[in-house]
């Protein structure tokens, strides 16, 4: 029988976190190494990453930086080449990067509800698609998927943004039907507004945030520490029998 401390341990494992240079993906990244993951981090702006390496350089760990535009339908492949050469085979995805470009449905061109879908729902899909034959030959994996609250319930001037999380839900079911044979767990983390840049960029305007906030429960937003931390216990040994499920941080948004 393992003990409390090995179930959460992520000793040993390498983990890959993409939008790993900004907001929660760098305390994705802070909390998984502290558990003991190397890590690989993963976003556009190289220059970024260079803070979410010494966070995890400080909890001893191996950091592997990676510039990378997942808009680009070849960058997973690239990705897994530069992991594999220079941390191994990674046991840990954390599909986290994603955007949101607010207006209505009327008023969005394709070029934007594309770019969302792009890099919300088509570059989860293929870095899973990438990394997922090296999980399979080395007896299994974890794959967490960063999706919303957003992806259950409808916010006006968010069409795209709903859309893409909705699917990302899916996604993951698909996932979990095709892959748990081989040991893998598929799950989908879905957060209320976190409080990170891109958090309050979208909610930081006018009296946006407090209207919204009347409809928590909790009466506030997450903190990126609370989401970080179910992304620990879903890739770690503990949740070994959580596969193809929607966890909702939402302050109990969704249960009213």
């Amino acid at each position: 029988m393992t003990t409390l401390p090995q179930r959460f341990s992520l000793a040993g494992t390498i983990a890959v976190v993409t939008g790993a240079s900004r907001g929660l993906g760098v305390t994705i990244c802070d909390v998984l190494s502290a558990a003991g993951a190397d890590i690989a981090a993963v976003a556009r702006d190289e220059a970024l990453l260079g803070e979410t390496r010494s966070i995890v350089e400080a909890h001893g760990r191996r950091c592997v930086t990676i510039a990378a535009d997942l808009a680009n339908p070849t960058a997973p492949r690239n990705i897994v080449e530069h992991v594999r050469a220079e941390l191994g085979e990674a046991a840990i995805l954390v599909n986290n990067a994603g955007m949101s470009l607010p207006k209505s449905l009327l008023e969005q061109s394709v070029e934007e509800w594309d770019a969302v879908l792009d890099l919300n729902l088509r570059a989860p899909w293929l870095m899973a698609r990438a990394f997922a034959p090296d999980m399979i030959t080395r007896g299994g994996g974890k794959i967490i998927n960063i999706s919303s609250m957003a992806s259950t319930i409808a916010l006006t001037d968010h069409g795209s943004y709903v859309a893409s999380k909705a699917g990302l839900n899916g996604l993951t079911k698909v996932m979990t039907a095709e892959w748990a044979r081989h040991n893998i767990q598929a799950n989908a983390v879905c957060p209320t507004v976190v409080w990170t840049p891109m958090g309050e960029r979208v909610w930081g305007v006018g009296n946006k945030l407090q209207t919204f906030l009347e409809k928590v429960p909790a009466g506030r937003v997450a903190t990126p520490e609370e989401v970080a931390d179910l992304v620990l216990y879903l890739a770690s040994p503990a949740s070994g029998m959580v596969n193809g499920q929607e966890i909702f941080v939402d302050g109990g948004y969704t249960a009213l």
